[in-house]
């Protein structure tokens, strides 16, 4: 069989997976060894935490809208289902960032969701 040798090819490999390695620490954005291991696991994290960004941005809505709710004198669950029977088809994002910054307009929707039940 014949010989190949992979200069050019084994260098390009390198220089991509260094690069993307960039602003890791210590030997691990200079090495291609331990570059290529912390970049696998970084890329695994980057997935699963997409995902999770969602939930926690999730949990921070509701966070919110507990306590604006609570301040109104009406549990998170009973407002949501208040919203359901009213109609109002507003989603946990909106609502949050209702109740942090026109708290006024959230009154008036947990008194129609009030009216709803």
């Amino acid at each position: 069989m014949a010989r190949v040798k992979t200069g050019v090819v084994r260098r390009r490999r390198h220089k991509k997976v260094l690069k993307l390695a960039r602003g890791f620490y210590s030997a691990r954005h200079k090495h291609f060894r331990k570059a290529k291991e912390q970049l696998e696991r970084s890329l695994c994290y980057a997935f699963r935490d997409r995902k999770q960004k969602k939930r926690d941005f999730r949990k921070l809505w509701i966070v919110r809208i507990n306590a604006a709710c609570r301040i109104n004198a009406i549990s998170y669950s009973r407002f949501m289902f208040g919203l359901k029977k009213a109609g109002i088809t507003l989603d946990r994002k909106i609502l949050a960032d209702i109740a942090m910054n026109e708290p006024q307009s959230f009154t008036k929707i947990v008194e129609s969701a009030k009216k709803a039940l």
